[in-house]
């Protein structure tokens, strides 16, 4: 297991979340989006068990997973299909994960900022936000392309805190992926593995570089109240 030590005296003032597979379960309406454009390029639908585990690894790894025998053209023809038909669907059925929104009250109520890092481009995170009622109550929302490189680079990471006006080091990152897990390291956020997410068996996330490893929403409020009651 990867677990990282926590620095000296370490206190978290403002927790960070990627979108898909960690603050809301959006492999609904992604899967929604991958069977119109299949249907559109006359291939086989496919079931949300079989994609549910892909939905954080982008489109293209969704129609890869849907499909065989296509060349990049192809693959590339049924990915843009799919981003058509997301912007369409996008939030018809995806929701927050159970015990989020109490997570966000719970940080409000200790006034702990949080706000959002995705690799999902602004013309989707900003519609699915806007349906949640969340825009107004994030301290920052940064999109794959608010900055010129997206996760695990370090950029939108930094750009977060910077508009938090907050240490990386006081920042908790909850991510269900590597590169997640990676960029909060790169940054020096404290990082933490969203066990609830599209995390496939093969993905060995216990190796992943965490500070803290939650297998559910409830868990994050203790850890928090935790470690800054012990300062």
């Amino acid at each position: 297991m990867n677990k990282l030590p926590l620095p000296p005296q370490a206190s978290i003032k403002a927790v960070l979340f990627d979108l898909d597979g960690t603050l809301a379960d959006t492999a609904a309406d992604l899967v929604a989006a991958l069977n119109l454009a299949l249907k559109d390029h006359g291939h086989e639908a496919v079931t949300l068990d079989a994609m549910r585990h892909v939905a954080s690894d982008g489109s293209l790894a969704l129609v890869k997973a849907s499909t065989t025998g296509l060349n990049d053209e192809q693959l590339e023809q049924v990915r843009q299909s799919l981003l058509k038909h997301y912007a369409s669907v996008n939030g018809q059925q995806a929701e927050l994960f159970t015990g989020m929104a109490a997570l966000l009250t719970a940080l409000s109520d200790r006034n702990i900022a949080f706000g959002l890092v995705t690799n999902k481009p602004a013309r989707y995170t900003r519609p699915y936000m806007d349906q949640t009622g969340l825009t107004s109550k994030m301290a920052t929302i940064i999109s794959g392309d608010t900055t010129t490189l997206s996760k695990p680079h370090a950029a939108p990471m930094l750009l977060a805190a910077q508009q938090m006006a907050i240490e990386p080091q006081q920042i908790l990152y909850l991510g269900d992926a590597l590169r997640d897990l990676e960029a909060a390291q790169v940054t020096n956020m404290l990082g933490g593995v969203a066990g609830w997410g599209y995390i496939k068996d093969a993905d060995s996330a216990a190796q992943w570089p965490h500070h803290f490893y939650f297998n559910q929403v409830e868990e994050i409020i203790k850890t928090i109240d935790a470690i800054n009651q012990s300062r």
